[in-house]
């Protein structure tokens, strides 16, 4: 008969309750403190409604207020340079660890004024709210991307579960480094179920990182019940699933949540992993804005009036009345005052304005700065060694492409200890599924990072990493495809952190990513990605052709503070070209293109495999075409002064890629090309690409789908042909062929 055996989590999983005790052991100083904070937080909140009332607030407020308990209970516990990362919902933890970060020591709220650094504090979290010039962020991020580093505010988050992989990159970062921090990850009950937190709690507790998930749970998502998205409403036991110790509170109760947390640093500092803990909150009011949720229909007002006699802050000043450290004239006090501190803050931004009130309008930022801070401005990468492979000085010879990949990056990692190496499967297999690691993991066991089949969780920790400041990741997605897995990670936060917090962090990282076009691997594993990434500008783009060029290439990206896409083709990675020996520390600069054969019929714009592909067509038919390599592919960074002077001497250009239509390169570019050099041109941009289809596994679909050399004859042709140049010898008939298929 089968057996049943009962089996045991390998984490415990506690509620925690705080007793009489619990409070006289926190003592007066801390309690008087968390109820200090509180009411700042909620004077902060409701006064941000009645400006949502006036019409002053451009934009969501996710009001907070019943959530105060939860936040301000565990920041109390925390250390300066412990990292915490909010979601969506976030004034109240952005301001809970910022008023800890920065209070006075010794402070007495009930005998002195507020601190002007208080004061200092709600002015700039409101202007960033408000969008204003001297918010946090310059006002880039407002109220759904609060950033403060240096008071350990890693920055709220719009998409629900987009920050935690970020955290959970700074909180490896941190344990790399054995500073001893931790990073507290604030995610709301609908997160819970988003992939990326998933993926993100399995590679916290893999790695053992000092991250706690610390999750809200107020029992909506704007209006879907806990019990209408998750079977167990307990969400504090998802950390069974992943071994991670997990703590189930009363969010309403500071002390109880400040005695979870206290046991959660016990667990993280000692170096035992991730911990979990569910706070059971409410949020006073609707998903934004300042009605009740009651009003909407989605809970009762019984509902809502049972909760908002658990108030943290009546909690907290009834236990401190009871134990004699506080009157009820003082805990009013205590309300007046913050609420005058918050006026005061208005007083700096609003003016009257007719019966109403508006923002000063110096307070705006300059709207010439829209575009500023999207990347670095270089000032990295001034005082390389740049080089050319016409201009090279020292000894070449014959180098396999793949071979360059794996030396470049050894030699990196040898002279600089930042540089690591993060991807599927990297760790074996010779050198990953290609060999691009070859040998890298023998020399530094602890840099080459082998991941689980997670490609948000780790493209997002390698971004978190980077945006810490301490670390370079090469990051390796073993197909190009595999992005659309990250979108978020890659486009929303990878791309966007620069710019929307204002310019505040640097997020220096490569990724690695291969074309496999023309390889039968099908649609999903066929990505040209060079059109998707040029979407985001906060990417920089470079696609290598040859050995040579790539050294050049990944050692600039790896020195830059920008995030960047360094493209292979599987194609290139069995060729051999010239390669610089025993010298793997030379810079090729971005915007900078090649010019692979001079000409004068036409201008080829081209990049990877199709450099090659191009030469030689041009080469077997004659064709006097100018061959440009354009190696840098993002638009901040297109070598326009190259493209410009070979377009204004030929007069005539095609963009030549090897992808289908769809999420194709060349339109971007044909678009600059004629905004700029419109009168340049004697007819318009032409293009070669694939089809409008990604390619299938059909070998005979696939070359009909994608660019090989027969397409670029046929369209190097057609360009003689519409421009009434010669053919080449026993080729009239095949142009007139390619003009009617085009």
């Amino acid at each position: 008969m089968a057996q049943f055996i009962p089996l045991q989590a390998s984490a415990p999983w506690l509620e925690v309750r705080s007793e009489g005790t619990d409070w006289t052991a926190c003592g007066q100083s801390a309690s008087l403190q968390m109820l200090h904070h509180l009411h700042l937080i909620r004077a902060f909140e409701e006064t941000g409604l009645e400006l949502v009332k006036e019409g002053v607030v451009h934009g969501p407020w996710h009001c907070s207020a019943g959530q105060e308990g939860g936040a301000v209970g565990a920041a109390s516990v925390l250390q300066p340079a412990d990292q915490v990362a909010g979601a969506h919902r976030g004034h109240h933890v952005f301001l809970a660890k910022a008023l800890r970060y920065v209070s006075p020591p010794d402070y007495d709220p009930l005998t002195a004024p507020i601190p002007e650094v208080y004061v200092t504090t709600l002015y700039r979290t409101l202007s960033e709210i408000l969008g204003l010039a001297e918010g946090f962020c310059g006002g880039r991020g407002g109220s759904m991307h609060l950033r403060w580093a240096q008071a350990g505010n890693l920055g709220t988050n719009a998409i629900v579960g987009g920050g935690v992989p970020f955290a959970c990159g700074v909180a490896w970062s941190r344990q790399r480094r054995g500073t001893g921090d931790v990073v507290v990850a604030f995610v709301g009950d609908g997160a819970v179920n988003i992939g990326a937190v998933t993926e993100s709690m399995n590679m916290a507790a893999l790695y053992g990182l000092p991250i706690c998930f610390f999750i809200e749970n107020n029992l909506y998502a704007i209006a879907t019940t806990v019990a209408e998205s998750s079977h167990e409403p307990r969400l504090s036991s998802r950390g069974a699933a992943f071994g991670i110790p997990a703590f189930l509170v009363d969010g309403m109760d500071p002390v109880a949540v400040h005695l979870a947390m206290q046991r959660a640093l016990d667990i993280m500092r000692r170096g035992n992993g991730p911990t979990l803990i569910e706070a059971q909150v409410y949020r006073f009011y609707h998903h934004t804005g300042p009605q009740r949720g009651s009003a909407f229909g989605y809970r009762t007002k019984e509902e809502e009036e049972a909760w908002l006699k658990r108030d943290p802050l009546r909690r907290q000043a009834a236990e401190l009345i009871e134990r004699g450290w506080l009157t009820e004239t003082q805990d009013l006090q205590l309300r007046e005052q913050s609420l005058e501190a918050i006026h005061s803050v208005l007083a700096r931004i609003l003016e009257p304005a007719g019966e109403k009130r508006r923002i000063r309008p110096s307070l705006w930022p300059d709207p010439r700065t829209c575009d500023a801070g999207i990347r670095s401005d270089g000032r990295e990468l001034e005082g390389l060694r740049y080089t050319e492979l016409d201009t090279y000085a020292g000894k070449l010879a014959p180098v396999r492409f793949i071979k360059a990949i794996a030396d470049v990056t050894g030699r990196r990692m040898e002279t600089d200890e930042r540089v690591l190496v993060i991807g599927e499967d990297i760790h074996r297999l010779r050198g990953g599924t290609n060999g691009a690691t070859r040998g890298l993991v023998e020399r530094f066991p602890d840099r080459v990072i082998a991941t689980p089949i997670s490609e948000q969780a780790f493209l997002g920790l390698a971004g978190g990493a980077a945006t810490d400041g301490h670390v370079r990741p090469i990051v390796e997605l073993m197909y190009s495809d595999f992005v659309m897995v990250a979108a978020d990670q890659a486009f929303n936060q990878i791309a966007k952190a620069r710019h929307m917090f204002g310019g505040t962090t640097n997020v220096p990282m490569v990724v690695r990513s291969k074309v496999a076009l023309g390889g039968g691997y099908g649609s999903q594993h066929s990505l040209e990605p060079a059109g998707l990434y040029s979407n985001w500008p906060g990417w920089r783009i470079v696609a290598p052709s040859n050995p040579f060029d790539y050294v050049g290439l990944m050692n600039t990206a790896l020195a830059s503070e920008d995030p960047v896409l360094v493209i292979e083709h599987t194609d290139l990675y069995a060729s051999t070209g010239l390669g610089a020996v025993d010298d793997l520390d030379y810079y090729i600069p971005f915007g900078s293109a090649r010019r692979v054969r001079a000409g004068a019929a036409f201008t080829v714009l081209t990049y990877l495999s199709m450099v090659n592909v191009a030469a030689q067509v041009a080469e077997r038919l004659g064709i006097d075409a100018e061959i440009i390599d354009l190696r840098s592919l993002d638009r901040a960074s297109l070598d326009w002064e190259t493209i410009g002077d070979s377009i204004r001497k030929t007069h005539s250009v095609v963009i030549l890629e090897q992808g289908p239509l769809a999420c194709s390169y060349g339109a971007l570019l044909a678009d600059e090309i004629q905004n700029r050099l419109f009168d340049e041109l004697d007819q318009p941009v032409k293009r070669i690409y694939g089809a409008l289809a990604s390619p299938t596994v059909s070998a005979v679909l696939e070359r009909s789908a994608i660019v090989g050399p027969e397409k670029v004859e046929a369209g190097f042709l057609r360009m003689l042909a519409d421009l009434s140049l010669p053919l080449p010898e026993g080729k009239k008939a095949q142009a007139r062929h390619a003009a009617i298929a085009g």
